[in-house]
């Protein structure tokens, strides 16, 4: 094979646009990653885009009622963080340990992330509060996911709840004073791993003024996993993986997203977990049923979407599932022409951050 048949064989291999993993870096000056939420979860700013035309404007998120009408159902994922991470020694070397708990398997039983992991293996223990909790590893995984089964006194969430901290994101290095700082003000259905942080910029007020202008308020249950926020490292953006997250769907919420579709009403995810969630139980002809389970579903872009026709947000990492999700609703050229103009205004980035409306 000639040079130029071996350069044209190995181009030919590659992503097409759009579906190269590099196609969505950007450049984040670090001191843009916001380390503490605001006092006044409203006060957010928020960067209006319009999809089709791909102008924004800029807004505070507390006058998000003006971009909502009578008849839109708001969708709102209602999960609630757990402590989930938990310090401690393995038993015999006193060597530091740290698990994150993923998903529970049984009454004492979950899907961990450990730290480090190598040094773990099945039948090692880990010492939680001085013998108030041990773990048990029982199984190992790939990517340092570990079965572990805990033995405990009581009542594992309570015990949970006195030993374990709040499982915030890697780039966040300040303490959370408030635990409830990293809850959205609806949080119910004990479960995540991590908030649906699109949710925090909401209080108790805004979701009231919603629904007097005759918004209505639906809400989904997914539990948020570490995989929804970790990089794709394969140069491919098809070839990732997702990990499952567990869902659900009230009949009370599928009836009142077909009652707004049904009268030309806008379905407005709040969050790319809401939009998940709803999209995964999505029936071709974009009505929805009550549903429950697991989904892997990853959306990028090529992907048609079935219900959602609007979406509040924050502004997610570079290279991330999230990023590639919002490219798919608004387009990558648009979204990324977005985020060069909130690097430049100094918008706040991620977890904490401030929030776009995609419209």
């Amino acid at each position: 094979m000639t040079a130029q048949k071996e350069a044209f064989a190995e181009k030919e291999d590659r992503p097409a646009d759009g579906l190269r993993t590099a196609d969505y870096r950007y450049d984040l000056p670090e001191e843009l990653i916001a380390q503490d939420p605001l006092a006044d979860r409203s006060a957010s700013r928020l960067m209006v885009l319009d999809r089709k035309s791909g102008k924004t404007h800029e807004d505070v998120f507390r006058n998000i009622t003006d971009y909502l009408r009578p008849g839109d159902v708001l969708v709102l994922n209602n999960t609630r963080v757990i402590p989930a991470r938990l310090l401690g020694v393995k038993e015999g070397t006193g060597a530091k340990v740290e698990l994150l708990l993923l998903v529970r398997k049984s009454a004492d039983t979950w899907e961990t992330l450990a730290k480090p992991g190598k040094r773990l293996h099945p039948g090692d223990r880990v010492d939680f509060g001085e013998g108030a909790l041990i773990a048990e590893i029982v199984e190992k995984l790939d990517e340092g996911r570990m079965i572990v089964r805990f033995f405990f006194e009581g009542i594992f969430e309570e015990v949970l709840d006195k030993l374990g901290e709040m499982p915030l994101p890697p780039y966040i290095h300040h303490k959370l004073k408030d635990r409830e700082r990293y809850q959205t003000v609806y949080a119910k259905v004990d479960g995540s791993a991590a908030a649906p942080t699109a949710g925090l910029h909401f209080t108790k007020e805004l979701l009231a003024e919603v629904e007097e202008k005759g918004v209505s308020v639906a809400y989904v249950t997914l539990h948020v996993g570490l995989g929804t926020f970790r990089p794709v490292k394969v140069e491919d953006v098809t070839s990732h993986t997702m990990h499952s997250e567990y869902f659900e769907i009230t009949e009370e919420t599928a009836e009142k997203i077909n009652a707004a579709r049904k009268c030309s009403g806008r379905v407005i995810c709040v969050g790319t977990t809401s939009c998940r969630t709803i999209e995964s139980a999505a029936k071709e002809d974009g009505s929805l049923c009550a549903a429950s389970g697991w989904t892997d579903i990853f959306i990028y872009p090529g992907y048609r979407f079935k219900i959602m026709d609007a979406l509040i947000t924050n502004f997610h990492l570079p290279e991330s599932t999230l990023l590639m999700l919002v490219s798919a609703f608004a387009g990558r050229e648009r979204i990324l022409a977005a985020y060069e103009k909130a690097v430049a205004e100094r918008f706040r980035f991620f977890s904490f951050g401030d929030a776009m409306l995609i419209v």
